[in-house]
């Protein structure tokens, strides 16, 4: 089992690469995960025993004790013997709220293996799928632990017979989502299963655990466990605690991590395709196959902290290299250096200080500037490709208006934000040119509140808005028209432009990351002609925003090389703030067909050319039947059969769409679809109409069309309370004469 070792000892575990274990807690809000890691602490002697399973001790933060929630991902390291070796387990406790899942799939960027808890009486939930989702496409490893047992005999009152049958439909379930969504090559042997042990269960809360080796060197059966919860109840206190000493929790879970989740050595070679679009036969690329502590630097920031005594910390993996006080560093997508101050180990809330990290762990640091998450660190004179960008499951779609209460906080204000948004990157900031308003958008009505909660905390008083959703623009087909001339200010150059729509699969594959600016031109060629592209097209593409590509077919002029950074810019103003509402656009092909452009470079700098590419961006969207697109939700909610008329009542009014209901024993699984527009106050409403007894998950579904009916008045809106006139701008207005 477990036990404490003093810091200097766990750092020597750190260049044991073979021992080392990097791993995330996964699972659905309230499944029990934070207090599953208290028992894991507890056994490093990190905790008190007597404590662990209500200190919630990676729930750090204040706010996160009080509503029992956890809000942001917390590392530590930890040491555990098995099977006479010692290895060094470095455990990330995340999120599970889907508010907060941007936490999550950074934090999956830095593990190798994830324990996916699941609640044994609600199952596998909707974010219970997504976390499994973002660990596979990461190439993490997962294993299985069923938490919360006690509910089965205590509320459900199960044989121990029901008890092996609700484990097994449980497996089941989580095993089509391994098939679903691991790598072709693993699809089979990642299944999680009972006889290998890669599938534990227990009580976190009251911490006891097993798996089915510990099952049977303790000698525990299911029998044993029902008898412990049944009687008087000082007498199941008592016997639920001999349980505990018996089963301990930590020491399957623990064993778990060392036996089924990979090494470094055995994940990195495996997952650097994945996330590294560098050369594998390189220095770097052979270094980060090797785990090499002595090769060139590469790490990947996952976490930003900004401590107010040291600065902007940055916590990442260290993928090749080591990590040392002092060393200098470039920052591959800022495009600067900086000099390592200080090296740290995160212990939750704490950080201690050491010397180095070497390859296969995570690793804090201070003292870099201009940080962002997903920035990749490496040895300075080495020429390297930076990590792949993280790939997250929602967009922001709410938005509120926020202010200083007093104009006096404006400088506070400013320092706040820059300090939230360089935490957290699922928070969208910027400022409505139109109406002067700062605009704070988020993955939801919780992150928000959050969000202002951190304000109030860093002493600025806000005001904010009612939540505000964020709309997509597209059109209905492509233009049909000629190409449309945009002509600069001055008149002296021109640009001809025509306009598509992208089929749903590219989309789709410009979320996930096959085609991206991050590839080789010959890459993205290869993956846009398997879409049916032409090869002129597919090789011409030369800027991405969003889901909006911009295609360069212009041949045979001159000087184009010299105002294509402003084009694309021109074209980043279209699509990012659109003609019909000043929304972003969706799935958008702009065509650079012809240009004329002046030999004097004075007649041809951003002043003339932005403008020259926009209107007749705008103009093609205007004339292909715009849409707006609204956010969709998926939801699921499972009820007990008398409740399932009201649910089904509640989704129907908030414009929502039944897709299926499913029984399970005596409760029915409603999935549905509702517009995020619809959304707010859903948990009370839902709470008081099933008496409580309701368990739902809501998640970022996809973006569809507003119905038809609605989309005027919408537009209005929107167009209102950014201070624009009520109606769009007809086509007409940016026609440009020969």
């Amino acid at each position: 089992m477990g036990r404490y070792r003093q810091v200097d000892e766990i750092v020597k575990l750190m260049s044991n690469r073979e021992m080392v274990r990097n791993t995330s807690i996964i699972a659905h809000v309230d499944h029990g995960k934070t207090t599953l890691s208290d028992s894991l602490l507890a056994a490093a002697g990190i905790i008190s025993e007597k404590t662990a399973g209500q200190k919630l001790f990676l729930d750090s933060w204040d706010l996160e004790q009080k509503r029992q929630m956890t809000v942001f991902a917390s590392n530590i390291s930890l040491a555990h013997t098995f099977k006479e070796q010692d290895y060094l387990i470095n455990l990330i406790d995340t999120p599970g709220h889907i508010d907060f899942s941007g936490a999550v799939t950074r934090s999956l960027r830095a593990v190798d293996g994830a324990l996916v808890v699941v609640d044994a009486v609600e199952g596998p939930m909707t974010q219970t799928e997504t976390v499994l989702m973002q660990a596979l496409r990461e190439r993490v490893k997962p294993i299985l632990f069923i938490n919360k047992v006690d509910r089965l005999i205590k509320e459900i009152k199960l044989t121990p017979e029901d008890i092996q049958r609700k484990f097994a439909k449980i497996i089941l379930r989580v095993n089509n989502l391994i098939e679903k969504y691991a790598p072709p090559e693993h699809k089979k042997d990642w299944q999680v299963k009972v006889e290998n042990g890669s599938v534990g269960f227990g009580s976190a809360l009251h911490k006891w655990g097993l798996n089915l080796p510990h099952m049977k060197a303790k000698g525990v059966t299911f029998k044993e466990i029902i008898d412990a919860y049944t009687g008087e109840y000082e007498d199941v206190g008592r016997k639920v605690d001999a349980l505990s000493k018996k089963a301990p929790l930590n020491e399957p879970i623990l064993d778990m991590f060392c036996e089924h989740l990979p090494s470094p050595l055995e994940a990195q070679p495996f997952r650097q395709s994945q996330i590294w679009s560098g050369d594998p036969k390189g220095p770097v690329g052979m270094a980060m196959a090797k785990v090499d502590p002595n090769g060139p630097l590469l790490m990947c920031v996952t976490t930003i902290e900004v401590d107010p005594h040291s600065g902007v910390i940055a916590i990442g993996r260290v993928f090749s290299g080591t990590v040392e006080k002092g060393k200098i560093v470039q920052l591959i997508t800022a495009r600067s250096r900086g000099t390592i101050q200080q090296v740290y180990m995160s212990m939750a809330a704490d950080r201690e200080i050491i010397d180095r990290v070497p390859a296969g762990n995570i690793a804090a640091l201070s003292g870099l500037p201009t940080l962002h998450v997903g920035e990749t660190l490496a040895e300075d004179g080495v020429e390297t490709q930076a990590f792949e960008g993280l790939k997250y499951v929602s967009d922001p779609v709410v938005t509120v208006a926020v202010e200083p209460a007093d104009v006096k906080d404006l400088p506070l204000f400013d320092k706040v934000m820059h300090r939230l948004t360089t935490e957290d990157p699922n928070l969208h900031f910027t400022i409505n040119k139109e109406s002067g308003e700062y605009l704070l958008s988020g993955m939801g009505e919780l992150h928000l509140e959050i969000t202002a909660y951190r304000m109030q905390e860093a002493g600025l008083k806000v005001k904010t808005s009612k939540p505000i959703v964020i709309y997509r623009e597209t059109i209905s087909h492509d233009y049909k028209g000629p190409p449309i001339m945009g002509k600069s200010p001055n008149k002296h150059n021109k640009l001809w432009v025509t306009l598509e729509k992208l089929p749903d699969d590219v989309v789709e594959a410009i979320k996930n990351g096959k085609i991206s600016e991050m590839q080789t031109r010959d890459d993205r060629q290869k993956a846009l002609k398997a879409f049916g592209w032409s090869t002129d097209d597919a090789r011409s593409v030369v800027a991405i925003e969003g889901n909006n590509l911009l295609v360069n077919r212009i041949k045979g002029r001159q000087y184009v090389d010299e105002i294509m950074a402003h084009v694309k810019s021109g074209f980043r103003e279209a699509v990012f703030t659109s003609v019909l509402a000043k929304e972003p656009t969706f799935g958008l092909k702009v065509n650079l067909e012809d240009v004329t452009v002046h030999e004097d470079p004075v007649h041809r700098g951003p002043a003339q050319i932005l403008p020259m590419t926009w209107r007749p961006i705008w103009c093609a969207f205007l004339l292909s039947d715009p849409k707006l697109l609204e956010p969709l939700i998926s939801f699921e909610c499972k009820v007990p059969n008398e409740f399932v008329s009201n649910v089904i009542a509640i989704v129907q009014k908030r414009r929502g769409k039944i897709l299926d209901m499913v029984n399970e024993e005596d409760m029915i699984i409603v999935n549905a679809e509702m517009p995020v527009s619809e959304s707010f106050g859903l948990a009370e409403e839902l709470r008081s109409s099933t008496q409580g007894r309701a368990f739902w998950a809501t998640q970022f579904s996809r973006w569809a069309p507003v119905p038809e009916q609605m989309q005027g008045e919408i537009v209005e809106q929107i167009r209102e309370r950014r201070g624009l006139p009520p109606t769009p701008p007809r086509a007409e207005e940016f026609f440009e004469d020969a």
